[in-house]
C-alpha cells in the first residue's frame, strides 16, 4: 500500500475529467465541421451559423480538446496547465459576452456550458499546486 505522501499510479481525477471534456469536444467539432446549421439551432439564439463559423467553431473547439488530452497526462507541466485552465477561463467568457452583449446565446445553453466550464476551472484553481511544478522555475546561479 503507498504511503501518504507517495503518488497513487495511474491518472488522477482532475486528468479524468479532463479526458471526458476533451471526449465531449471531439463531438462538437464534429458538429462544427459537418453540421453546423444543426449546431447553430440548437446553440445560439439567432441560428445564423454558416458553414464557415461551424468550421471556426470545430477548429476552436478541437484546439481546446488537445489542450484537455495534454494537460490531463501532463498535470505537472505548469505552462501546458495554464494554458488549459485559460482556455475554459476564455472559452466561457466568450459564450457570457455572446449572451450579454450580442444576445446571441440562450441562458440555458450557458448554464450547460457552465457545468463543463465552470467546474473545470474551479477544480483546476483547487489542484493548482498539487501536480507539481510548484510556481515559476529560477535557474540557479553557476559560477
Amino acid at each position: 500500500m503507498a504511503g501518504a505522501g507517495e503518488k497513487m499510479a495511474g491518472v488522477p481525477a482532475l486528468g479524468w475529467w479532463l479526458m471526458a471534456v476533451g471526449a465531449l469536444r471531439i463531438g462538437l467539432t464534429w458538429s462544427g465541421y459537418f453540421g453546423a446549421a444543426s449546431l447553430g439551432a440548437a446553440t445560439y439564439a439567432q441560428a445564423e451559423m454558416t458553414g464557415v463559423h461551424g468550421r471556426t467553431f470545430g477548429v476552436w473547439t478541437l484546439l481546446s480538446c488537445t489542450l484537455c488530452f495534454l494537460c490531463a497526462f501532463n498535470l505537472g507541466n505548469r505552462p501546458l496547465y495554464v494554458a488549459t485552465f485559460m482556455s475554459f477561463v476564455y472559452a466561457y467568457a466568450h459564450f457570457i459576452i455572446e449572451y450579454l452583449v450580442y444576445h446571441t446565446f440562450t441562458a440555458a445553453n450557458l448554464g450547460a456550458f457552465a457545468l463543463v466550464a465552470v467546474t473545470s476551472i474551479i477544480w483546476m484553481l483547487l489542484q493548482w499546486n498539487s501536480h507539481g511544478g510548484h510556481g515559476p522555475r529560477v535557474a540557479a546561479k553557476q559560477s
